[in-house]
């Protein structure tokens, strides 16, 4: 005998929100993203950086153009708006370098973030005494080093991660999507 799913009125709504195609097609999209990354990680970072510095130009046109309409925050839209562009601009003009300098960034970035974060972690571990923490705070730190010792042998690797992140959320949200799909049906029923 099959099992009715229980479903709660904010699921309901989520369902409504997000139907359970749209989470099919977006599992099979993350899906493909991530085979791409691991069948041809160099041609698939540069494509995601090169559309990363689209992104970056048109958010900046339009953080230039909201001007027009509002004019609270002048100076910093006016900022962002030209950095984003100018950032925007030099992605497109020379996007192989610049898949090269923004994946090191980021790994730097990731390397100081979870070096302050292990930190963190092992400063509320003396005070809380809670031996968990404290070595989740040594994993971070150390994690942390790894990235800023190799920044250019992480970003090489960080497409394979990435393409495995995304294999593992589009896998995931295509399973769920036949879940949504039940509790649709039962409630329909």
């Amino acid at each position: 005998m099959a099992e009715t799913p229980v479903i709660s009125e904010t699921d309901m709504m989520d369902l409504k929100l997000f139907p359970w195609w749209l989470l099919m097609v977006w599992g099979i999209l993350a899906l493909l993203i991530g085979v791409a990354f691991f069948m041809t990680p160099g041609m698939t970072t540069v494509l995601l950086i090169t559309f990363l510095g689209a992104y970056w130009f048109v958010g900046g046109l339009f953080s230039l153009c909201s001007l027009a309409v509002d004019k609270s925050n002048m100076g910093w839209k006016i900022f962002l708006g030209i950095i984003n562009m100018i950032a925007g601009i030099l992605i497109l003009i020379y996007p192989f370098y610049s898949t090269i300098v923004v994946l090191s960034f980021l790994v730097i970035f990731i390397g100081f973030w979870a070096v302050f974060i292990g930190v963190s972690h092992v400063v509320q571990a003396f005070t809380a005494k809670d031996a968990g923490n404290g070595v989740l705070g040594f994993i971070s730190i150390i994690f942390g080093f790894v990235l800023l010792i190799n920044p250019f042998i992480s970003a090489e690797l960080l497409p394979f991660i990435i393409g495995a992140f995304a294999i593992v959320f589009g896998l995931s949200a295509i399973v769920f999507s036949f879940t949504a799909k039940k509790c649709v049906d039962a409630v329909k029923a």
